[in-house]
């Protein structure tokens, strides 16, 4: 049970670093100042399930995805670390640019969804753009039981409810935080999705280097678990 409530936790927090909440309110904000209460509750939650529905779906679609075109989980769990770690720098680095000014720079290339952004920009990419794909698929894959992906999925839709709940108060977290405390936080959230992109490329180098040596029988497989198979229940 211990087990199980640390996986949901860890992928939470995985999921929730890489949408961050924060910035999807304050581009909701920002580009729906003048919004009626009727109108921001309808992009929100429209916004919110079409995220969800394609999070939800790649981290089902993912061993398919991967019988497909070859991929092995450790490979895949190095690149998804490698882009997470790519991410998460900009984020820490990133500089105090105003979501007022992206929003407005989004309008000016797309003047067609200046009136309903629920799926451009706010679903996609902002709330499952590339870096939250690859993450819900590293955690499924990860996921040792069905149990722990029942989870994951768990962890999605309370991140998503997070990004809703954040959008229905943008103005509530804009006024509160402003662009200072946003930047600090996201910042923060940044070190954290480090660390997990770091854990995500040691795992996958591991199986990657385990296998091998078991391929070539450098290791003894009578005493060496095959990463590459499913976990075994007997405990």
């Amino acid at each position: 049970m211990l087990a199980l409530l640390e996986y949901l936790t860890i992928s939470f927090l995985a999921v929730f670093v890489i949408v961050n909440p924060l910035t999807t309110a304050f581009i909701f904000m920002a580009m729906l100042p003048k919004a009626s209460e009727v109108e921001r509750k309808t992009i929100a939650l429209r916004s919110t399930k079409v995220a969800a529905s394609l999070l939800i779906g790649f981290a089902l679609l993912g061993g398919i995805i991967f019988q497909l075109f070859g991929i092995t989980l450790a490979a895949f769990r190095i690149a998804g670390g490698i882009i997470l770690f790519g991410i998460a720098m900009g984020m820490i680095r990133q500089t105090g640019t105003s979501e007022r000014d992206t929003a407005e720079d989004i309008k000016a290339e797309h003047p067609r969804i200046a009136d309903d952004i629920s799926v451009i920009p706010l679903a996609i990419p902002f709330m499952s753009g590339p870096g939250a794909i690859a993450t819900v698929m590293i955690l499924t894959t990860e996921a040792p039981t069905i149990y722990h992906i029942v989870l994951v999925f768990l962890a999605v839709l309370a991140c998503m409810a997070t990004c809703y709940y954040a959008m229905m108060h943008s103005k509530l977290i804009v006024d509160y935080l402003g662009d200072t405390g946003k930047d600090i936080l996201t910042k923060i959230f940044g070190l954290i999705l480090a660390v997990l992109a770091v854990q995500f490329v040691v795992n996958g180098t591991s199986e990657a280097i385990t296998g091998y040596m078991l391929d070539h029988q450098m290791l003894d497989s009578s005493a060496v678990q095959d990463p590459r198979l499913p976990a075994s229940s007997e405990d």
